[in-house]
């Protein structure tokens, strides 16, 4: 885990180990201070030297610039080894979720990513800072003093010694006790956030069924949880702070008394016993400091288990060796497919699927709800791997091709159809970045979607919001339309992305496919027998499983399921598909 994470210093790796060596200069700076103070004291002050205080009082100064100036580097280069080092985590995470198949991206929720990349890369790299300034200083800080002490009164220093040891096991429980606790804080993270985007993302929903104050409950509610989480490790926190505070006042009172009984006897300076007191300061100054590294590693910790599960996350889907880099037509074969969602194979979603289309041809897909007609069309594409038999494409197992050159023939309007904030015009560039304005215009009248967009104030440049909230549902589906015909596939996959037009616009653009693509083959997956009636051979499916395979006539005279939705649309029978027949 740790390695993971180190391994995204890259380039800020000078500026790392730069940190470490300016807060050792700074603490060495600092310790010299105390004895030089002794001697102003006793050489200068207690025999009225004013020439070793003067002498020495330069010395102070020259030290004290020296640690500013070492203070402001170190500061300087930990900021900019911690910002870099989450710069690349975060780089790395997207670049990552980038190459991740749906089976991937299905292990994580949207809510969960998105904490990854804000709130847990920003603990560590609060953590990381810390570690490079603070985690330095304070133990070099902590054993020079000890040392130094030692060297002025092992009886007094000893002192020291087991305040520091009753102070270090009251910081180790507190701090193992807090790291449980911010083990299982992230979780509730996650939560927040999925309330938040879900609230957002379908706030016109909430809205609609006038839900607004169910939605702040259960925002209140997971924001409470998190609330409690942070007070209740805070909590431990500032229980120490106290107890770290009396138990060094106790040891300044002890080694005040007896430095003063020392002193009498002389058996110690007055410069020396304001030295062991500088040094005690300097004690309590690195446990406080440590303390606050220790609990940003316990926040951390289970921040970067996190981060580490999404760098390490191999994708189950990935380019072979020596790629297929072009393919040959738009000709489709299922041969004996089995595809099961579980990594087991348990619960298969298609299963025995035999199919053969050949390059040009329109196909047309009904079934019910959970038939598998997505799952049947994400294959294709290579969204997910099958696991039995083999799909082609082009005569090609789709596992042999380039993904990127795969994915550009076959392209893919989705169920749910998303457009990014943008203009028009860049919107539909995600299928051709290099479209010119007729191109972009001749593929948005292919898709019917000229009509609306020359009544917009700006046209192709009106500006489209994230998501496409200000556009129709059914003005949606015609721009991912155009965007995928603009790709200029072998296949051309609808997955129900004509469910939100009316039946002539989905008439004028199935004619404007027939004309404009013919060489193109067309899978449509739709609810309406009059979207894929005039295909050139249509697909019923049932349970994962083909049950009809022909022309609309040889459907209406074989297959009873089609026959009955037909009816049924046509004004006769049930027509649902999710309809059991009762003998």
């Amino acid at each position: 885990m740790i390695k993971t994470i180190l391994h995204q210093v890259k380039e800020y790796k000078a500026d790392s180990l730069k940190t470490p060596f300016y807060m050792l200069l700074e603490v060495a700076m600092e310790m010299i201070i105390p004895l030089l103070m002794a001697t102003i004291v006793d050489e200068g002050v207690n025999k009225g030297d004013m020439g070793v205080i003067f002498k020495t009082g330069l010395w102070m100064l020259l030290m004290a610039a020296v640690g500013l100036f070492a203070g402001m580097r170190g500061g300087a280069t930990g900021a900019r080894a911690a910002t870099g080092l989450a710069k690349n985590l975060r780089e790395s995470m997207f670049r990552r979720i980038q190459t991740f198949s749906f089976k991937n991206i299905d292990r994580f929720s949207s809510a969960s990513l998105i904490t990854r990349l804000t709130t847990d890369v920003t603990n560590i790299q609060n953590a990381y800072q810390m570690a490079l300034r603070l985690g330095t200083r304070a133990p070099a800080s902590l054993i020079v003093a000890l040392i130094f002490s030692y060297g002025i009164s092992p009886r007094l220093a000893n002192v020291y010694l087991i305040a520091v040891g009753i102070l270090a096991v009251i910081l180790v429980i507190g701090l193992f006790s807090v790291f449980k606790i911010f083990s299982k804080l992230f979780e509730r993270y996650d939560k927040l956030n999925n309330s938040v985007q879900e609230n957002i993302t379908g706030i016109r929903v909430v809205k609609a069924y006038v839900r607004e104050d169910h939605e702040k409950d259960k925002f209140s509610t997971a924001s409470r949880n998190l609330a409690k989480q942070f007070i209740k490790g805070e909590g431990i926190v500032a229980f120490t702070a106290p107890v770290m505070m009396s138990t060094v006042y106790v040891c300044i009172l002890l080694i005040s008394w007896f430095g003063a009984n020392m002193i009498v006897s002389s058996e110690l300076t007055t410069g020396e016993l304001m030295s062991m007191l500088a040094y005690c300061m300097n004690i309590l100054m690195s446990l406080m400091m440590l303390s606050v590294v220790f609990l940003m590693i316990a926040i951390s910790s289970a921040a970067m288990k996190r981060v580490s599960e999404v760098l390490n996350e191999e994708p189950d889907i990935v380019n072979p060796k020596n790629p297929v880099t072009e393919v040959k037509d738009g000709s489709i074969d299922f041969n004996s497919v089995d595809f099961s969602y579980n990594e087991d194979g348990s619960g298969k979603v298609l299963e025995n699927v035999d199919l053969h289309i050949k390059s040009g041809e329109t196909i047309g897909v009904l079934g019910g709800t959970g038939s598998g007609k997505t799952t049947l069309v994400n294959l294709i594409s290579r969204l997910y791997d099958v696991n039995a038999g083999e799909v082609k494409v082009g005569g090609v197992n789709v596992k042999e091709y380039d993904l990127d050159v795969l994915r550009k023939d076959v392209s893919h309007v989705l169920q749910a159809n998303v457009l990014f904030s943008g203009t028009i015009y860049e919107n539909l560039r995600w299928g051709d970045i290099d479209a010119s304005d007729e191109e972009c215009q001749r593929m948005a009248k292919l898709a019917c979607a000229d009509e609306f967009i020359e009544k917009m104030p700006d046209g192709y440049n009106t500006r489209i919001e994230q998501g496409g909230t200000n556009v129709s549902g059914g003005q949606r589906q015609r721009l991912c339309i155009a965007r995928a015909l603009l790709r200029k596939p072998k296949i051309l996959i609808l997955d129900d992305s004509t469910s939100a037009v009316d039946t002539t616009t989905d008439a004028k653009i199935r004619k404007s496919f027939k004309e404009e693509i013919p060489g193109t083959t067309k899978i449509i997956i739709a609810q309406r027998v009059t979207s894929v009636q005039d295909a050139d051979k249509i697909i019923v499916m049932d349970d994962g499983a083909i049950c009809g395979f022909g022309t609309h006539d040889e459907l209406l005279e074989n297959n009873e399921i089609y026959k009955d939705v037909y009816e049924s649309q046509t004004g006769a029978g049930s027509g649902d598909f999710d309809e059991k027949e009762v003998s």
